[in-house]
């Protein structure tokens, strides 16, 4: 995927640290950058959605194949 900021790899973490990780690496990020989360824990897609939705940062795509879940996330334009 092009333009790609960051790449995160959270695998092997639990909730709630791979949304923790995630939300301080996007702090350094200029809005509209994106980053890609890798993460094990099948309770990240829940953490992501919601910490998306109270951030308003997007979470452009979500997939999941062999038990690694992935996001993109755009930073939001404002904070």
């Amino acid at each position: 995927m092009a333009d790609i900021s960051l790449r995160l790899d959270t695998s092997g973490l639990n909730c709630p640290l791979p949304v923790l990780k995630a939300k301080k690496a996007i702090k350094s990020m200029a809005p509209g950058e994106r980053i890609v989360v890798l993460a094990t824990d099948p309770a990240s897609s829940i953490d992501f959605q919601h910490y998306c939705h109270v951030s308003g940062n997007i979470l452009e795509n979500f997939s999941e194949e062999s038990g690694v879940f992935e996001y993109v996330i755009r930073k939001a334009l404002k904070d």
